[in-house]
């Protein structure tokens, strides 16, 4: 039988192939891992779907493959040798019809092409699709292991035609829109290398540019007196460490944050644009960014609120493990109310995050300093930690953002040994 590429959840419809687990001759077992993938921001395992021998393996490493498009192929003979890969055959060019449908839409707009991939569908489709000049790669199959129907083609031909149908921007408005990007020969000023941009940050970049041009940012900032915060670390991180895990300045964060969102939900909601609606969650999933070589990774932590600081901690050193190994699930990086950006460990100090959408505001923590600050008319040493709280204007104003400020500095400058003690 032919592995073909399952559905990866919503939103995602191919994915890049960045191990394989067997080869052809390996004799595998149900459900045991063929390869990973990785889409958008997570690498998933693509198990067999039964027991048998690899006879043959279609991709390879670095390959970009599609939902249907086959793997490798198992037989159920363990003794069976694999089987040689088939000679290409020629590919006549397919003659096209007097321009059948006229349609200049972007490719975004379009099923996505499976390069490479030989479509299933009958003798009878496939003549109508030469007929009409119809590449069949770019048809979305909705049959059983991927294959073409007349309902598929006949659906791909209304969405050309739909596309035809709408109003088209000016040469100039899409200019404004989005200008061409401009080739720059940097060798011409000396000796440079390049590197091809991965998957995800491909992905960073795109969600980025839509986050940074679909909201209005204002940031607000201010600094949290942490000097008692870090006396009560110092004094309870071996019992955390007893419990199997290390209590950091971030669960500290996480918990002060879940109980400012209580008093302050807009900060908790999402703006759904079509219905000009604001959506209040009634649930606190906090979004930690984290930093990895691949890029920035925000996994999820769920219902925040209701969690101790030493759930808080052992949740943060889990996700962490694993947006680092790149072993998040889809479902992990979704859901998100807030997110927090925590640099102090790298170092730096106030900077301006950006909103993730649909999310409506995001914390930036810094590194801590030790700084000469007037206390009860006495100038005093304190350690004291930069905030920055990027939020959408649309839906959150300046004096709701300072009133957030204002209570969330004091969660922060407010732990007792009572909320840290096990």
């Amino acid at each position: 039988m032919d592995v073909k590429l399952p559905n990866l959840g919503e939103g995602a419809d191919s994915g890049t192939v960045v191990n394989l687990l067997v080869k052809a001759g390996d004799t595998v077992t149900a459900g045991q891992g063929l390869l990973e993938l990785e889409s958008e921001k997570a690498v998933a395992t693509i198990p067999a779907p039964e027991a048998g021998v690899v006879s043959q393996v279609f991709i390879k490493v670095g390959d970009k493959v599609s939902v249907g498009q086959r793997l490798l192929a198992i037989g159920g003979n363990a003794g069976a040798a694999p089987a040689p890969a088939p000679a290409a055959a020629p590919v006549a060019k397919a003659p096209v019809v007097a321009q059948p449908v006229a349609v200049e839409a972007p490719v975004a707009d379009l099923p996505p092409a499976q390069p490479g991939v030989e479509p299933t569908a009958s003798p009878s489709i496939r003549r109508m699709a030469r007929e009409l000049g119809i590449d069949l790669t770019q048809v979305r199959p909705s049959e059983r292991g991927g294959r073409i129907v007349i309902a598929d083609v006949r659906a791909y031909i209304a969405r050309l035609q739909s596309l035809a149908a709408a109003p088209k921007a000016t040469p100039a408005a899409a200019a404004a829109e989005k200008p061409a990007a401009e080739r720059v020969d940097f060798s011409k000023w000396g000796e440079i290398s390049k590197k091809p941009m991965s998957m995800l940050r491909k992905v960073i970049a795109r969600r980025m540019t839509e986050n940074w041009n679909a909201i209005p940012h204002v940031t607000q900032f201010d600094e949290a007196d942490i000097t008692a915060l870090l006396e009560l670390r110092k004094k309870f991180a071996p019992a955390y460490e007893a419990k199997g895990t290390r209590l950091t300045l971030t669960s500290f964060a996480l918990k002060a944050v879940a109980a400012t969102l209580k008093k302050h939900p807009i900060f908790n909601s999402s703006l759904d644009e079509a219905a000009e609606e604001i959506v209040l969650k009634e649930y606190v999933h906090l979004g930690l960014a984290v930093d990895t070589d691949a890029g920035l990774i925000v996994p999820v932590i769920r219902d925040a609120d209701k969690k101790s600081l030493l759930e808080l901690s052992k949740d943060i050193e889990e996700f962490a493990k694993k947006a680092r190994d790149r072993k998040v699930s889809g479902d992990e990086l979704k859901g998100g109310t807030f997110t927090i950006s925590n640099q102090g460990g790298i170092g730096g100090a106030h900077f301006t995050p950006i909103v993730n959408k649909p999310e409506v505001a995001i914390l930036g923590l810094g590194k801590g300093t030790l700084k000469a600050v007037v206390r009860e008319k006495q100038i005093v040493q304190r350690m004291m930690l930069p905030l920055a709280i990027s939020y959408d204007h649309r839906v959150i104003d300046g004096g709701s953002a300072a009133r957030f400020t204002v209570d969330l500095l004091a969660a922060i400058e407010g732990f007792t040994e009572k909320d840290v003690a096990l």
